[in-house]
């Protein structure tokens, strides 16, 4: 009990954090919705052409959209968060003195993540959505059952985000310059999450390999949660997917670093 109460006030400190960032959050907002205009015009013309494109009519496919414009910060899509500062702490070797700390590193920021993801649900997530309701004709439900299992399905697909951004700034540990690492970590997520196209559109057995990657359980699953792409025995396993990526992930950061607190001289000392 003692120990959750200490991730929920890293989590409180972390929503806090960001909450003080308003111009940036202000910029994010405007930008998301920006974007968002610009894919919802290309793929009114995409569905038009190609109606019921990837299984989506075309009110689902706006929907679409806007809910990745809407998760695009939460889930840390493009990278950023803690990946940065952690990254920066082992260059520098101040991860040092994290470690002495008497709590688990990879919790700790765990913790500190999903409350920059509650954050900017709110603060990023909400205003796009609404907006893009406004604008088009989106097939967004109205039960609160199915709102809550987005909440839900967004939750894990924070956890999964964070686990493989994990993955990659720990590298850092080996590679003095994790430039290249992240680039690379943002290309993938944004090919293949659905943050692009919806993963359903790409075809044959590349569209069956695309969806069941990780990074599909960060918008993909969320976003077909809501547009109840997934009901009865496929949501269930739609969220045991989540899961049990959060899972694998969250465990082979744990050996990787376990193994960097073996063989890796921190840098800095």
């Amino acid at each position: 009990m003692r120990l959750f109460r200490l991730y929920f006030a890293v989590a409180v400190s972390s929503f806090r954090r960001y909450a003080t960032y308003r111009v940036a959050t202000a910029a994010g907002v405007f930008t998301n919705t920006v974007f968002g205009f610009i894919l919802a015009y290309t793929f009114i013309a995409l569905w038009d052409t190609r109606p019921h494109l990837g299984g989506y009519d075309q009110a689902q496919a706006l929907a679409f959209v806007w809910i990745g414009q809407g998760l695009l910060a939460t889930a840390a899509i493009m990278g950023g968060g803690f990946q940065d500062e952690l990254q920066e702490r082992i260059r520098t070797g101040d991860v040092a003195i994290d470690l002495y700390r008497p709590v688990d590193l990879q919790m700790w920021w765990l913790a500190a993540d999903l409350g920059r993801a509650a954050f900017h649900l709110l603060g990023r997530g909400i205003v796009p959505i609404l907006v893009g309701a406004l604008a088009f004709d989106l097939a967004l439900p109205g039960s609160p059952l199915v709102w809550l299992l987005f909440l839900l399905a967004t939750a894990l697909g924070v956890v999964v985000s964070f686990a493989l951004r994990y993955l990659f700034a720990l590298s850092t540990f080996w590679l003095l310059d994790s430039t290249g690492v992240n680039g690379l970590s943002m290309l993938l997520s944004i090919f293949f999450s659905g943050m692009l196209l919806p993963l359903t559109v790409f075809p044959g057995g590349f569209g069956d390999v695309v969806s069941v990657l990780p990074w599909a359980a960060t918008l993909q699953v969320p976003a077909d949660v809501l547009l109840q792409q997934h009901v009865g025995a496929g949501l269930a396993g739609a969220l045991a997917f989540q899961a049990g990526w959060a899972v694998v992930l969250l465990g082979a950061g744990r050996l990787l670093q376990a193994v960097a607190m073996r063989r890796v001289v921190v840098q800095g000392g």
